[in-house]
């Protein structure tokens, strides 16, 4: 086990000699032991000792002057001088000027000799590892420094995008267009922009103290004596899966101008905070003008369409005198083009009439005259008016009315045959030659469904989403030559009776198109 090693340096070579054989005798294997204290400086420069041991008088550099150059080269060094007596003075000097560890008296006592070797051994290795620590502290600090220059720098470059990032955010919410509310899951306003203060007719503060159930109704109470204002059933109880959420036709009520803003919602969620407490931005758009915009066309359809029946109505019944002879003999010819002629105004007559029937429904103006009807009676009276054109495409067309023959119903008679008769010709279209249409009639818990199945070329999935809009004319496949209301029409009125209008439809295989009447069964035989 190596102790350490020992320099010792000293002119005395009796002296040098009895050390090493005493560290021998101790253990100390690692003992360089130098008659000439200059060379024992070049020694120095290429060996580090653990400890070294000096005399102090010695003719060609003294203990003093040696130890200072040994000090320059090792600070951490443990350093002990030997001396006489009558050199304590100078001993002591050696120790302030130098640092030196220990002192010792010639002559030497071995026991004390030894166990200050071992402690000045172990303060070099002791000053050595402190050394090591510090350095390696030194480094981290140095490092730390480093990372919290480059974590300040990281944090302030953070910190101006966030800023101009906010200001950015802060203008597109301040000078919206459209109102921007954060509400939480009971509907307490917690946030609004201008636009939704403009809307309001209210300042931010005063808003934001109310639920959304006091500033938007479903209803216009400007017509409606009994509005709906609670529109919490829409907001209230929603969860994480309703992450985006729209409410359509809603009115806001401004305090000011004490006037109604029709407006849609668009709701989204919020991640959750701290709190665990659902959250939800809407952004309010106000559809003022836009529905002034369709009032206007609308308005002007309607006097165009009702201003074309009369001079329509006049030439159809006109040729209708050419035809009936009324007017004259006819040639064979000129009757073909009067047929002709006869047949466009009846079409056009018929896209001038549906084009009203959409906009009474529409603009709420054409009330439902209902009455209670066989519903069996009307399904085969379509039935029959229909049956012909199906046998001119040899389709089978099939009758299954499975209910009661005196089943009544509650509902507008002409509305639900021209619906009736809507779907049933659809199908004809729309069926090849050969092909099968069953209608399908029941009732059930005073319900009514009504269903036509034909197995066409059917309707691409992709189609089937705008069947029941305006102006929608057959799929990309195949296109209507008709006027693309029927079916937006038939929507319309069975909605108005608080129904569902539905297709279901694959293709090459057909479709089927129903409706469903709730509560209208008015009686039937037991």
């Amino acid at each position: 086990m190596n102790l350490g090693k020992i320099l010792y340096v000293d002119d005395d070579k009796l002296l040098t000699s009895t050390f090493g054989t005493l560290m021998k005798v101790e253990g100390f294997k690692d003992v360089v032991v130098y008659n000439n204290p200059i060379d024992a400086i070049e020694y120095l420069k290429t060996e580090a000792p653990d400890l070294i041991i000096s005399d102090f008088l010695m003719p060609e550099m003294n203990g003093l002057e040696f130890l200072r150059e040994a000090k320059k080269l090792y600070p951490e060094t443990s350093m002990i001088l030997l001396t006489a007596y009558a050199d304590k003075e100078n001993a002591i000097k050696t120790i302030n000027e130098i640092g030196v560890y220990k002192y010792i008296e010639k002559p030497w006592d071995n026991d004390d000799l030894i166990m200050n070797i071992k402690n000045g051994i172990e303060r070099s290795h002791l000053l050595a590892d402190l050394r090591e620590k510090i350095a390696q502290l030194e480094e981290a600090k140095s490092q730390l420094t480093a990372y919290s220059q480059k974590l300040e720098e990281m944090v302030a470059e953070r910190t101006r995008e966030l800023t101009i990032a906010n200001k950015k955010l802060s203008g597109i919410i301040n000078y919206c267009a459209d109102g921007i509310i954060i509400i939480d899951a009971k509907g307490n306003i917690e946030q609004v922009n201008p636009a939704c203060e403009n809307m309001v007719g209210l300042s931010a503060d005063s808003i934001e103290k109310m639920k959304i159930q006091e500033i938007a109704f479903t209803d216009n109470p400007a017509m409606n004596k009994s509005p709906k204002s609670s529109i919490k059933t829409s907001i209230l109880g929603l969860s994480c899966d309703n992450s985006e959420f729209m409410l359509r036709d809603l009115y806001i009520r401004n305090v000011l101008s004490e006037e109604y803003i029709p407006v849609e919602i668009n709701f989204a969620a919020l991640a959750a905070d701290d709190s665990d407490e659902e959250k939800f931005v809407g952004v309010i758009r106000n559809f003022s003008q836009q529905k002034e915009t369709e009032r206007l066309r609308d308005d002007f359809i309607a006097t165009l369409t009702h201003d074309l029946r009369t001079p329509l109505l006049a030439a159809i019944q006109t040729l209708k005198f050419f035809l009936d002879g009324s007017l004259g003999e006819l040639t064979e010819q000129q009757r073909v083009l009067l047929s002709t002629m006869l047949q466009s105004n009846e079409d056009l007559l018929g896209l001038v009439n549906a084009l009203l029937e959409v906009y009474r429904f529409e603009s709420g103006k054409l009330s439902l005259c209902k009455t209670v009807f066989n519903i069996k009676d009307l399904v085969t009276q379509c039935y029959e008016e229909l049956e012909p054109l199906s046998k001119n495409k040899n389709i089978t067309f099939n009758l299954h009315c499975d209910m009661d023959d005196e089943l009544l119903i509650d509902a507008d008679r002409a509305e639900i045959k021209r619906v009736i008769t809507n779907l049933c010709g659809n199908a004809l279209n729309y069926t090849n030659k050969g092909g099968t249409i069953d209608i399908h009639v029941k009732a059930q818990h005073g319900d009514l469904i009504f269903s036509v199945i034909d197995n066409g070329n059917g309707i691409p999935k992709e189609d089937i989403p705008h069947l029941f809009m305006r102006f929608s004319q057959g799929t990309t496949k195949k296109r209507s030559t008709g006027t693309g209301l029927g079916l937006y029409l038939s929507r319309q009125i069975i909605e108005a009776h608080g129904g569902k209008i539905w297709v279901e439809s694959k293709v090459n295989k057909g479709s089927e198109f129903s409706f469903l009447l709730t509560n209208v069964v008015a009686k039937s035989r037991v």
